[in-house]
């Protein structure tokens, strides 16, 4: 994401990635508004929406998110614009020329650079995605990096991922939660149940209803479908 905006703007000056409510509300608190907040709605510790509990926030802000469920609730507080993930470039580009229009300067007024308009751009994201996880194996902590994750799985209301060779370990986020915190480019939500890293697929099999069925790398027991409204993403994730 900090790519994307330096590409509409060289010249803007970018604070963050910032990941956490708390982070967040300290960080407002101590600066001046920024000209405009590239929000997460999940983030670590809890919905962005806290934010606007526990500090006025007079900046507007752009949403992102992986889910249309928020919309509502988005456009109640200072919302300019509602981007579902995977974010391209037109999108957001388009997302801050809005901004321009209702932020920007008045027909009589002087026209100002936009990087002017953007000196101060507070993110939420960014392309600095986790790279570990911290899980627990017996009494012992263990630092996984992403790179030996194969998958990340929900089974009751619990959440794991699984590593290369097949243990799995229990995690403390949600799979939501997961989601917004490693790199789409390399992991994709194939379905509510599954997350998976893109070299941890052997095979693709054409599955009954338009559906594309994974043979993984790691034997799962489940049968992993890719839902049929992420088919067509999902071809494109892999065609990159």
């Amino acid at each position: 994401m900090i790519d994307l905006v330096r590409k509409y703007d060289p010249e803007s000056t970018v604070y963050g990635p910032i990941r956490s409510v708390t982070k967040s509300v300290e960080w407002l608190k101590e600066h001046p508004p920024p000209d405009l907040i590239l929000m997460d709605i999940q983030l670590e510790d809890g919905l962005s929406f806290e934010i606007f509990e526990k500090v006025e926030v007079h900046s507007p802000v752009i949403f992102t998110t992986a889910y249309n469920e928020y919309t509502i609730k988005a456009f109640k507080v200072n919302s300019v614009d509602y981007l579902l993930k995977p974010i391209d470039y037109d999108e957001l580009s388009a997302a801050l020329e809005k901004l321009q229009t209702f932020f920007g300067p008045k027909q009589n007024e002087v026209p100002v650079q936009k990087s002017m308009i953007y000196d101060k751009l507070l993110t939420q994201l960014g392309n600095q995605y986790k790279s570990r996880f911290v899980v627990k194996a017996g009494q012992h902590i263990r630092s996984i990096g992403v790179e030996d994750i194969m998958y990340f799985y929900s089974a009751g209301k619990s959440s794991f991922l699984c590593v290369t060779g097949g243990r799995n370990y229990d995690l403390d986020y949600s799979l939501d939660q997961v989601e917004s915190l490693v790199d789409p480019e390399v992991f994709f939500r194939v379905n509510r149940k599954y997350i998976v890293r893109w070299d941890s697929i052997e095979d693709i099999v054409i599955y009954s209803g338009s559906r594309l069925k994974l043979k993984l790398k790691t034997p799962v027991d489940d049968d992993i479908l890719v839902s049929r409204e992420k088919v067509k993403n999902f071809k494109e994730w892999l065609d990159r």
